[in-house]
């Protein structure tokens, strides 16, 4: 089996790229960046907005893993018009390209399309509400477009709905890598509120062994909450931090507006159909992160020290 997976230079795709691996798929990378956390890759540059790279890309490939997306909330409220495009129409295209080459799509939504819905618990048969933000509407519109492809075409879809991932490669703007480098840096970590507000984190590298179960036969035109077990408010993310690293004030101040609580989602289908349920703790995830993060530190350091060396 080959696989090509969009967006697989990216935090969630490199991890999925090696579970794939792992697993010994072969697996076909595209990109508008070059991958670097791994050697011997076959890799394609390009857009999901450029139909014709993307038709080279598909090539000789039995699925896709559509990864690629903008993921971030912030720069999706500063680039709407952008975020669009390769969130909506990337996605289109994607389909459009697995309909002409009648492939299977395996799709990264949110768990924030429950963000809007009514009570505390959700799971995928949970209706859903007009979402509030920008990113959670751009992401709805990418799982109805599968869902369409599916009944209009009879294009394979599965969506796969991602709780809040962290870990090695994380984006430096998650709350994990900004409270890690703050500590490091010996800096205080900033708390809105009494920070009783909880998120329930998954771990990266299990949430990459979601994606790869999801190439199963059963999860064929599903939806799947690929979550974490463990609620982990924001005080206990500062208070893990500070336990693993030492040395480390923790600071209050007051609560902004409407900050979202969190919701209970169940990822009971993806246990029950996939054989799928996080594995990693908190802690140990953080641990294992805040190893990650020094040593890419001590890499950089070296290099630059390097590069000073030889232009002296």
């Amino acid at each position: 089996m080959k696989v090509l997976v969009t967006g697989g230079s990216g935090f969630i795709g490199s991890h999925v790229v090696d579970k794939l691996r792992d697993k010994g798929v072969d697996v076909r990378i595209y990109d508008m960046i070059m991958p670097t956390f791994c050697k011997n890759i076959e890799y394609y540059q390009g857009s999901i907005l450029d139909d014709m790279t993307l038709g080279m890309a598909m090539h000789g490939i039995d699925a896709i893993f559509h990864l690629a997306a903008v993921a971030d909330v912030k720069d999706v409220f500063e680039s709407p018009h952008y975020s669009e495009a390769i969130n909506v129409r990337g996605t289109i295209n994607i389909l459009e390209a697995a309909r002409r080459s009648k492939i299977r799509v395996i799709y990264g939504s949110t768990t924030w399309v429950y963000s809007d819905t009514q009570g505390k618990k959700v799971d995928e048969s949970t209706p859903l509400q007009a979402p509030f933000h920008l990113y959670t509407a751009t992401k709805l519109a990418g799982e109805y477009y599968c869902k369409n492809y599916s009944n209009l075409y009879g294009i394979e879809t599965t969506i796969l709905r991602y709780g809040i991932p962290y870990g090695p490669r994380a984006r430096d703007g998650a709350v994990v890598p900004i409270f890690v480098g703050k500590a490091l840096k010996g800096e205080p970590l900033t708390i809105a509120g009494d920070g009783s507000q909880f998120r329930k984190f998954v771990y990266v590298e299990d949430l990459a062994e979601g994606n790869v179960l999801a190439l199963k036969s059963i999860a064929k035109n599903k939806i799947y909450n690929l979550d974490g077990n463990e609620q982990v408010s924001i005080r206990q993310i500062a208070e893990t931090i500070q336990k693993l690293i030492g040395d480390v004030k923790i600071e209050y101040i007051p609560a902004r507006t409407g900050d979202f609580s969190g919701k209970e989602i169940s990822s009971e289908l993806a246990k029950n159909e996939l054989g799928w349920e996080p594995k990693v703790r908190f802690e140990e995830g953080v641990r294992r992160y805040i190893e990650w993060y020094k040593d890419r530190d001590q890499k950089r350091k070296e290099s630059w020290e390097k590069i000073d060396s030889n232009l002296k």
